[in-house]
């Protein structure tokens, strides 16, 4: 694992000389965030060492190094899931990249359906935390050593000083962003009405399919990490409609500028 990731690193880093300091992972319908960073420079995954492409629709597959507020980053615009059929191993490997690359601070964004009913679809929610519920976790088996401790701090596993920049630049904006607890589900199925009420009995505020096992590689990678969910729907029972992940996109789509304008100032913040 630990030479895959450096001849990954490695191959990146002929295209920029400057290291990224803050890493993004987009998710499903927020990859147009791209058109924002400055700089530009494009690599498809399957061009990159031991990278995995996506397979799924709204991932577009490419890490991008660039610009944002004059901050160099590296963006996955498309993740990997579990659902894909693929081990926790390679779901968090190009977060795992990330950090090799010289990333210090990692922003996770996902698409999620809304279980707190002060919620509406098109909400930016910032994570303050999350609930584990894909039964698996990506530092099962021997620790690598170099990458972290055998039994990493979870507490603050959303950096609370990123958190306020985030809030910081909604005020900026006069945008009410709204905080919340995000459930990580194993999916590909939406949750069941009886389920969506178990996530909101037990504290969640969102439920999606990613972004917990890439906090959980980050934080054990000592990372920075911070979160924010687009709301691009309410969860099965919450609403009576049906789930369509094409109205997933149409949503993230419908508040894209206002997520930009909420990266790209908070990313200006950073200490």
């Amino acid at each position: 694992m630990y030479e895959k990731l450096g001849a990954a690193a490695k191959h990146i880093g002929t295209f920029k000389d400057t290291p990224p300091r803050v890493g993004i992972i987009l998710g499903s319908g927020l990859g147009a965030f791209v058109d924002s960073v400055e700089n530009q420079i494009h690599i498809p995954y399957q061009e990159i060492p031991h990278f995995r492409d996506c397979t799924v629709e709204g991932h577009q597959g490419r890490l991008i190094l660039g610009t944002v507020n004059d901050v160099d980053v590296a963006i996955l615009q498309g993740r990997l899931h579990a659902y894909e059929g693929l081990p926790m191993e390679e779901v968090v490997f190009p977060t795992r990249v990330l950090a090799t690359l010289g990333v210090e601070k990692l922003i996770l964004t996902n698409a999620a359906g809304g279980i707190n009913q002060d919620y509406i679809p098109g909400d930016i929610v910032c994570i303050s935390d999350h609930i584990n519920m894909m039964a698996a976790n990506p530092l099962i088996g021997p620790n690598i050593n170099e990458l972290g401790p055998r039994f990493p701090d979870m507490t603050q596993a959303y950096n609370p000083e990123l958190q306020d920049a985030f809030k910081a630049a909604a005020k900026d904006m006069g945008y009410n962003l709204k905080t919340g607890i995000y459930a990580g589900v194993l999916g590909p199925t939406y949750e069941t009405p009886a389920e969506v009420r178990m996530l909101g009995i037990i504290g969640a505020d969102m439920v999606g399919m990613s972004t917990v096992p890439e906090s959980i590689a980050a934080n054990h990678l000592g990372i920075q990490v911070c979160g924010l969910s687009c709301i691009t729907n309410m969860a099965a029972g919450i609403s009576k409609s049906k789930l369509d992940h094409s109205e997933v996109k149409e949503q993230a789509l419908k508040v894209m500028k206002t997520f930009s304008d909420l990266l790209t100032t908070a990313i200006g913040k950073f200490k």
